[in-house]
C-alpha cells in the first residue's frame, strides 16, 4: 500500500463545482442525472474541457491547503457521479434513453443497454493523469461500481440483470487498470445501489464487484451509502436514515481493501465495523445534512467511538458523502474540521 499517515484524511468523491462552471440550482432541483445533461455547464462546449480542468486544479489545492491526505479530483468534470462513465460505454442505444426506477421510487430517464457492453476507449486516464501530475500527494479517483450501473440502466439485450452486471464489470476492470497505470493510488467504486437494492445484492453483487477488481494491482476502496442527504432530505423527503446498512458484512467476502461507510448522519454504530475484520473502513465523520459545521471535538468524538471496534491502522476519515450539493465555503469548514479532529486523535495515539 501507498505511504499515508495514520488515521488519513480523504474526500468521498465529489466536492463543491463553481457556480461559473455548472447551474447549480438545476443541480441541486433533479436527482443525479443518469444519462448526460449537458444543459447544466455555464460553459460553452468549445471552451468547457479547459474550464473543467481549472474547477478541477481549485479542488486539489482547496484539499491541500485544508491539508487532506488522500487528494481526490472533486469529480468537477462530471454532472453526476455515474453517467459519465455509463454512457461512454458502447451496448447503450445512441437514440433514446431508457427508464428504471430510483431509490426514491420516482422513474428517471437512464441508459438503455440494446447492445453487448464493451469498454472502447479509456474514458478517465486522463483525469487520471492530470490529478496524479497537479498533486503532490496520494491521490485517489473515483468510478460507478458494476452492480449500481445495472441498477441505473435499462436492459433491452442481457437474458438477465447478472449478465448485464458482468460485462459492467469488465468494463470496470479495464478502466480500473489504466487509472491505477496512470499513477492513482486508490481506485474508488460507488456502490450506492448495494444498500438500495439489498436483495438483489445478495444474488450477484459480490461476484461482479470481483470481476471488476480481477488481476487489479493497487489500493481499491468501495464506497456505500443512504443517498445524497442534500437531494433525498431537501426534495420533500422526511424519512430518516436507517440506522444500519442492508448490505455490509456481506462486503468482508470481496476483493476491496477499502470500505467508505456513512456514520455521522444516520448514527451508526460502530460496533457493526467487527463485521468487516479484514478491511481497511473510510469512517463517514461528517454529518452533510446538516447546515452546522462540526467542532474537531465532536469529529475526533466520533473516531474515538470507531477506535474502540477497529485499529488505528485499519481507519481513514472522510466525510459521509460527496460534497457536490454544498458550497464550497461550508465544504471547507467542515473539512477543516475533519482534519483537526484528526489531528487531536492521532496525537492522542502517539
Amino acid at each position: 500500500m501507498f505511504k499515508h499517515p495514520i488515521l488519513p484524511t480523504t474526500i468521498v468523491g465529489s466536492y463543491p463545482q463553481p457556480d461559473w462552471l455548472i447551474d447549480r440550482e438545476r443541480l441541486k432541483a433533479s436527482l443525479p442525472p443518469r444519462v448526460r445533461a449537458e444543459t447544466l455547464w455555464r460553459i460553452p462546449a468549445p471552451w468547457l474541457a479547459d474550464a473543467q480542468e481549472a474547477a478541477t486544479l481549485m479542488a486539489i489545492r482547496d484539499q491541500e491547503e485544508l491539508g487532506i491526505d488522500i487528494v481526490g479530483d472533486g469529480e468537477m468534470r462530471r454532472e453526476s457521479y455515474s453517467n459519465r462513465l455509463a454512457t461512454a460505454l458502447s451496448g447503450i442505444d445512441p437514440d433514446k434513453h431508457g427508464s428504471a426506477v430510483d431509490r426514491t421510487g420516482k422513474s428517471n430517464p437512464v441508459p438503455l443497454v440494446s447492445g453487448p457492453i464493451r469498454r472502447i476507449a479509456p474514458i478517465e486516464a486522463q483525469d487520471a493523469a492530470f490529478l496524479r501530475r497537479h498533486s503532490t500527494k496520494p491521490v485517489k479517483l473515483t468510478l460507478p461500481g458494476p452492480f449500481t450501473m445495472t441498477q441505473q440502466a435499462e436492459n433491452g439485450y442481457y437474458p438477465d440483470a447478472k449478465s448485464l452486471a458482468m460485462d459492467y464489470a469488465d468494463a470496470v476492470n479495464a478502466e480500473v487498470k489504466d487509472l491505477f497505470a496512470a499513477g492513482v493510488d486508490v481506485v474508488q467504486l460507488d456502490e450506492p445501489y448495494l444498500q438500495a437494492r439489498a436483495d438483489e445484492a445478495e444474488y450477484y453483487a459480490i461476484e461482479a464487484i470481483n470481476r471488476a477488481l480481477d488481476g487489479v494491482d493497487g489500493t481499491t476502496a468501495l464506497h456505500i451509502c443512504f443517498g445524497y442527504a442534500m437531494v433525498h432530505h431537501g426534495a420533500g423527503s422526511t424519512k430518516a436514515k436507517p440506522k444500519a446498512y442492508d448490505f455490509l458484512a456481506e462486503l468482508e467476502a470481496s476483493a476491496i481493501d477499502v470500505i467508505s461507510i456513512e456514520a455521522a448522519q444516520p448514527g451508526l454504530d460502530p460496533a457493526i465495523l467487527a463485521e468487516l475484520p479484514t478491511k481497511t473502513i473510510m469512517y463517514g465523520v461528517l454529518d452533510l445534512s446538516i447546515p452546522e459545521v462540526e467542532t474537531p471535538e465532536v469529529v475526533a468524538g466520533r473516531i474515538r467511538e470507531a477506535l474502540r471496534y477497529i485499529d488505528a491502522e485499519r481507519l481513514w476519515i472522510a466525510p459521509d458523502c460527496g460534497m457536490k450539493y454544498h458550497s464550497r465555503e461550508h465544504s471547507q469548514a467542515k473539512l477543516k474540521a475533519m482534519v483537526d479532529g484528526a489531528a487531536m486523535v492521532r496525537a492522542e495515539l502517539k
